[in-house]
């Protein structure tokens, strides 16, 4: 009662009367400045519906990486999914990809520095001396190299200025965490300088093991950047390099034990579920109702290095033209053991190793005609993906149980997608206040896969460690092409107001579900087509003296939708049935206002609300005759809300900041067939921080998940296999210290 009356008058305060706030002598609020067009431009200027995140807000809330993003955008979640080191779980405004394989590409696509970071893979990226993060909502189908369905987040770092000085900011915090960050900029000489960044964190997770025998879960990361940037008379470059290694154990998984007797199959209600008397088809449960604890074998160490390079060169011939290269290159080596059946016994163990290699190129002139503007460019992505995968079944129950329910499945998959894109826009000021924008698209993608899968089984019953023998290899190639496009109608009255209507659509390619297979006959069903978007949105941007405020209605039509489903297999204890489908047409429409309300000169207000009352399948059959028609699509709340209250005075000469903030999430299912054992109620996370800053020194608390709810990234249901589901669990209440020096 107390957390529901608290958010109630922290929303109340977001409406007082608006003739406190400043008056309209004193100056309009800071003008947000986005490149959501690839080029720097005001944000209420762009007919594109875009959510920003600065600097200080990462750098004040103990904001570590981009799954923590979503507390402060209408419409977004942002989960680690099946455990940190897996690919994340992006999902703006319905649309989004839920699986933990690494060899998949999120339907939101995601830049750093104007680079595509490719396959989900690669969306993990801890977030560190960063200007600014743009959340762009609705399909990216005319400028942005990989097209994308649901969105895009662009990460902008800070780049080199002009000038020498630097900062070292160190923490401590609950659950062992410890971390220093910090960033020098060198000015080499009055065209060029140089910035070098870094940041460390060693934590412990806020779910902890009672199986003694088990190290410690937690993660060490290390990342460094050095950036370099040069600007001439009509030259500019901009080069990066960096580099990141990560190492540690994983966050270990919880059991929701789903029996109240497996042996007559007696089922616990899903509220009772996972608690003390509620156990798993082996009888396994940890013997605590601590919602953080859990008792698994867990010696599942994860290792990721990654390293790469950006560059930037821009031509500019004249005042109203220029001409942009970019290049990058990224590779990334990870390992990641697991332990699915979250119990001190070897029934489902495993690891997903993957190496990686990405390069994209892209070339784009840009140039101001009179009062429009014109982009055209070319696009290029290759990616390399080799999997080195295996899932070890039911190890304890080699020689008991049948030999084809206690296997060892090795899975390697070379996945090689490649990808070449024309695309352009053209903004015509069509009168004093009205613009017309026309982007077209053209892209060529293809998928080659190569899949080979091995078996380790006992075929001798006195030789328990088995013999490998083959189990299938596919190899086949997925293309697609297709164009796509946007129409957008601007009217400006005045230069406080903009009112836009954009109809647009993005795709999404094809490829190949690199993901456990579990016979030959799903290995050769595993491709699956492109999806595609088309998207309706009407919006309204205003710019007042004291407040922004944005908001907008959306209805999406979603054709050939790629969803990952988790079915339970036709053989009974065989692990389920993984599949990646096309799965017809889906309905989302919605809506979403975002508020920025300067109250007084010390108190600003900040609401995000989104609402999304229908994101349903429209009709479906899965491949196993289950009809999904109607079911609500997966990690999609019906109701978001974030909201933050921001307090700043000076005392005895420094400044003084203190910040209070709320996210709300309605209830939602983790997979497609509306489970009511996958399912998340609805949840509301506090943060909070307060921070004190004198000449060159900085002092800050932070806090998150202030009253340590309890929720989860991810149930992932393995009930028809091992009679429970793996719960990956979300952050508990951490609380931290950071003390930063300026010089």
């Amino acid at each position: 009662m107390f957390k529901l009356s608290a958010l109630s008058i922290s929303i109340s305060l977001l409406f007082v009367n608006p003739s406190i706030g400043l008056s309209a002598d004193d100056d309009a609020m800071e003008t947000i400045e986005v490149y959501a067009q690839k080029r720097k431009q005001n944000i209420e200027d762009v007919s594109v519906s875009i959510s920003t995140i600065g600097a200080q807000k990462i750098e004040t809330q103990g904001i570590k990486d981009v799954t923590e993003l979503g507390v402060f955008v209408a419409n977004l979640k942002i989960s680690q999914n099946a455990a940190e080191g897996t690919p994340p779980a992006i999902n703006i405004r319905g649309i989004g990809l839920l699986d933990y394989n690494t060899a998949n590409t999120s339907p939101i696509a995601m830049y750093v520095d104007g680079h595509s970071v490719g396959s989900a893979n690669n969306q993990i990226a801890n977030l560190f001396d960063i200007e600014q993060v743009e959340v762009l909502k609705g399909p990216q189908g005319t400028l942005f190299g990989r097209n994308s369905t649901g969105g895009a987040l662009l990460v902008r770092t800070k780049r080199p200025d002009d000038g020498n000085y630097g900062y070292v900011k160190l923490g401590v915090g609950t659950d062992d965490w410890k971390r220093a960050q910090g960033a020098y900029n060198k000015r080499l000489n009055e065209e060029s300088a140089i910035r070098f960044a870094f940041s460390h964190t060693d934590y412990e997770y806020t779910s902890y093991n009672l199986f003694e025998t088990s190290p410690e879960a937690g993660l060490k990361q290390s990342d460094l950047r050095l950036s370099y940037l040069g600007e001439w008379d009509e030259w500019s470059a901009f080069v990066k390099g960096y580099y990141g290694h990560w190492d540690g154990i994983v966050q270990p998984v919880g059991n929701i034990g789903i029996f109240k007797d497996p042996i007559n199959q007696v089922r616990c209600s899903p509220a009772e579920a996972g608690k003390v008397g509620c156990v798993d088809s082996f009888g396994f449960n940890d013997g605590n109702d601590d919602f953080w604890a859990v008792s698994v074998n867990n010696e599942s160490p994860h290792l990721s290095i990654y390293k790469g390079w950006g560059i930037e060169l821009q031509w500019q011939p004249n005042d109203s033209a220029n001409i942009t290269y970019l290049n990058g290159f990224n590779r990334l080596d990870r390992d990641h053991a697991f332990n699915c059946d979250g119990s001190p016994a070897r029934l489902c163990e495993g690891e997903l190793g993957l190496k990686s290699e990405l390069i994209t190129n892209e070339l784009r002139y840009q140039a101001e005609l009179g009062g429009d503007h014109l982009t055209v460019g070319v696009f290029q992505l290759e990616e390399r993906i080799y999997q080195n995968n295996f899932n070890d079944i039911l190890r304890d129950f080699r020689g008991i149980l049948a030999p084809q329910l206690t296997t060892t499945f090795f899975y390697d998959n070379e996945i090689i997608t490649k990808s070449i894109a024309l695309f352009s826009q053209y903004e015509w000021q069509l009168a004093e206040k009205h613009m017309l924008t026309f982007g077209l698209r053209y892209s060529d993608e293809s998928v080659e896969y190569d899949s080979i899968s091995r078996l380790n089984v006992v075929t001798t019953p006195t030789d328990l460690n088995g013999n490998v023998i083959p189990f299938y290899t596919v190899i086949g190639k997925v293309e697609d092409d297709g164009i796509s496009g946007k129409v957008a109608w601007n009217y400006t009255p005045n230069d406080k107001v903009l009112i836009y209507y954009s109809l647009a659509n993005g795709s999404k390619s094809g490829g190949y579900n690199g993901g456990l297979l579990s016979s030959p006959e799903q290995a050769q069903l595993a491709d699956y087509g492109p999806e595609e978007t088309m998207s309706h949105e009407l919006g309204l941007k205003l710019n007042g003296t004291d407040y922004f405020l944005s908001a907008a209605l959306f209805y999406y039509d979603y054709q050939d939708q790629q969803v990952f489903m988790n079915q339970a297999a036709s053989t009974p204890g065989a692990p389920p049935l993984q599949l990646l489908e096309n799965v017809g047409e889906s309905m989302i429409y919605g809506a979403e206002l975002e508020l920025d309300y300067t109250i007084t000169n010390s108190l600003s207000s900040r609401l995000a609300l989104g609402y999304i009352p229908e994101a349903n399948f429209e009709e479906f059959t899965d491949p196993l005759g289950n009809k999904l028609t109607d079911n609500r699509l997966p990690f999609t709340s019906e109701w978001n809300i974030a909201a933050e209250l921001s307090y700043s005075m000076s005392i005895n000469g420094g400044d003084f900041d203190a910040v209070l903030g709320v996210d709300f999430q309605s209830d939602y299912y983790f997979d497609q067939n509306q489970n009511p054992y996958a399912y998340q109620a609805s949840y509301a996370l506090w943060r909070a921080n307060v921070s004190y800053q004198y000449a060159d020194w900085q002092v800050g608390v932070w806090a998150k998940n202030l009253f340590d709810k309890e929720y989860s990234h991810l149930k992932f249901d393995l009930s028809s296999f091992l009679g429970m589901l793996e719960d990956f669990k979300g952050e508990g209440q951490r609380i931290g210290l950071d003390v930063t020096y300026n010089f």
